[in-house]
């Protein structure tokens, strides 16, 4: 395995890369060509190159342009794209190469990576290396968040025509179809010796500082050897509402020790009654589950002033 310096200089010098961009995201289909065209104006020797238009399809061919060799594997797509990146790279001496081009991109932000094109690929050659934790929930990776609740039945009830046309509003407006119905959860914590009970109708743990395409907190970061884990409102349905809305609003403004955070690096989540659960925007089964962090498990392409720890 050679050193985050050695991978960021084979990167500048060699510019051995693979690309995968998810044709089935919003952007993806759009910007495929553009993408491939600005990576090799950019002096990227592309050693393949493939748009996946079938979801069903995409960690076969990610594993596919992973054995190619290249020292940077770049991926176009949302978190889910990314997390299936994340995955497949974790401990490996690849360096990851984010273009946003999901709905949220909420990882691309927590670790800096600019929104803008050719900003995104501007990192890929001028940036460094560097290794950020992955969470763990059961055996499985992940790089964003785990959200467990109302997020989950919203993930597999938003039509895939309103995520294209609609975008990040499709997640919104779906979960006011389905919020009149929706009852709140009795979810128990138990972390660090200590049990922590709430009602509500929604709760996440995240590994990085977004959710939604804003900030959690001022100071959550995805290498930081922590997880946040939180409710989002009480009971009631209002609860839930003011509490989304206040997050949006003065999520940059919060800290890790504001309430209603709490910042460890395990956690066991239970509900009272078998809750559906999403994973970076990805269905994933039901509560029970465990939830840790893999430490320094992903190397990737980041802004050149990255901290990295």
């Amino acid at each position: 395995m050679r050193t985050k310096q050695e991978l960021s200089t084979a990167i500048r010098e060699r510019r051995r890369a693979a690309l995968v961009v998810n044709a089935h995201s919003r952007r993806g289909r759009r910007l495929y060509d553009t993408v491939h065209e600005r990576l090799r104006a950019a002096g990227f020797a592309l050693l393949g190159a493939y748009p996946v238009d079938r979801p069903g399809e995409l960690d076969r061919v990610l594993a596919e342009a992973a054995d190619l060799g290249p020292d940077l594997l770049v991926t176009g797509g949302g978190d889910g794209t990314v997390g299936a990146a994340a995955r497949l790279l974790a401990h490996r001496d690849v360096a990851l190469g984010l273009l946003p081009l999901g709905t949220t991109n909420n990882f691309a932000r927590t670790v800096g990576v600019p929104l803008d094109l050719d900003a995104a690929i501007a990192v890929l050659t001028g940036g460094k290396v560097i290794d950020v934790d992955l969470g763990l929930i059961g055996d499985t990776r992940f790089t964003n968040h785990v959200g467990i609740g109302l997020s989950a039945d919203i993930m597999q009830s938003a039509p895939p025509g309103l995520k294209r046309v609609a975008g990040r509003l499709a997640y919104p407006m779906t979960g006011l179809g389905l919020l009149a119905r929706h009852r709140p959860l009795r979810v128990t914590v138990r972390a660090e010796g200590r049990e922590h009970t709430f009602a509500t109708h929604q709760v996440y743990v995240a590994n990085g500082g977004h959710h939604a395409g804003r900030p959690i907190t001022a100071d959550a970061t995805a290498d930081d050897r922590l997880l946040v884990a939180y409710p989002v409102g009480g009971p009631t349905r209002r609860g839930l509402l003011r509490e989304t809305a206040r997050n949006a609003a003065a999520g940059h403004r919060r800290t890790l020790g504001d309430e209603p955070f709490l910042a460890v690096r395990q956690l066991w989540l239970d509900t009272d009654r078998p809750a559906r659960i999403e994973v970076d925007g990805e269905p994933y089964g039901q509560t029970p589950v465990r939830i840790g962090l893999d430490p320094n498990a992903l190397r990737l392409m980041a802004p050149p002033d990255s901290p990295d720890h």
